[in-house]
């Protein structure tokens, strides 16, 4: 509806036009008819669609029930994000931070990127990498990936490793 009330107001425009060129008074007043035309076209799709009008709400929920049903649905891909584009963070417990703070297992980055990485991580796949110590990593302002979520898995290694007696 809307695009029909542009055109009527490009036409009230073009009309406009030779309106100011000429003397003639038609092409005036063809302007005015267009600009009123496009106002009326504007209130009635209004009225028409006004709020808590039971007819139009039916037809705003079949409408809606329509384009769901020609929606086309696109197959779930793998949840590594293109080459281009850096993986979501991992959200890290503030106690697992503590703990990643003091680890020196290696983590793997890559140069001009923001994430440190699990060797096992899928996003990594042929891409040339650096290894680091987590805690190194994390002083150098990397963040952990959510795909491999090194966080959570080097503090899982960590809390399951057996206890020195003399500790």
């Amino acid at each position: 509806m809307l695009f029909v009330v542009l055109l009527l107001v490009l036409a009230a425009l073009g009309l406009l036009v030779p309106a100011l060129t000429t003397s003639d008074n038609i092409w005036a007043w063809s302007s005015v008819g267009a600009s009123v035309l496009a106002a009326l076209v504007l209130a009635w799709d209004w009225w028409r669609r006004r709020p808590g009008d039971p007819a139009a709400d039916a037809q705003s929920v079949d409408q809606l029930a329509a384009e769901d049903d020609q929606r086309v649905v696109e197959p779930a891909v793998a949840d590594t994000p293109p080459a281009d584009e850096e993986p979501p963070e991992e959200d890290t417990d503030a106690a697992d931070l503590l703990v990643v703070a003091d680890l020196v297992d290696e983590v793997r980055v890559l140069d001009e990127r923001p994430r440190y990485h699990l060797s096992s991580c899928s996003w990594l796949a042929g891409r040339p990498t650096v290894g680091l110590p987590v805690q190194e990593a994390r002083q150098l302002q990397f963040t952990p990936c959510a795909l491999c979520s090194p966080d959570s898995t080097l503090v899982s290694r960590h809390r399951a490793r057996p206890r020195d007696a003399s500790s």
